[in-house]
């Protein structure tokens, strides 16, 4: 299993980013995989996720801003951001495991084995 994430940047506030997550090593349509933070000083969030069955879940902190999608052919997981703040500075992961991940689980990290390297995203006029 491989995660890479790429496009994290520096935006000004009320600004739009795109991040990816290129998959490699499983089935992408099969597994859940989920995007997580972590500011510094922070606990690291789970923002936005697929579970294993597809569905899709958001934390309350991005509903509404943030949308996550997949490319099963291309193997990309994305994270387009909407309406950025400052609190949304943070490292960006995806993460994916092999057991079955139900419902909203998939926003707990502690449900997930693989892990990306990271993007940063800092949000900064």
């Amino acid at each position: 299993v491989n995660l890479v994430e790429s496009g994290g940047d520096l935006v000004q506030p009320g600004g739009s980013l795109t991040l990816s997550c290129a998959t490699s090593g499983f089935p992408l349509p099969y597994y859940a995989i989920g995007w997580f933070r972590q500011a510094p000083g922070k606990e690291r969030e789970g923002i936005s996720c697929f579970s294993s069955s597809g569905s899709i879940y958001y934390s309350d902190s991005v509903k509404g801003r943030f949308t996550i999608s997949r490319d099963n052919a291309a193997k990309k997981v994305y994270l387009q951001m909407n309406d950025l703040n400052t609190d949304d500075t943070a490292v960006y992961y995806c993460a994916t495991d092999h057991r079955w991940v139900v419902d909203s689980a998939c926003l707990d990290d502690r449900e997930y084995g693989y892990w990306g390297q990271g993007t940063q995203v800092t949000v900064s006029s």
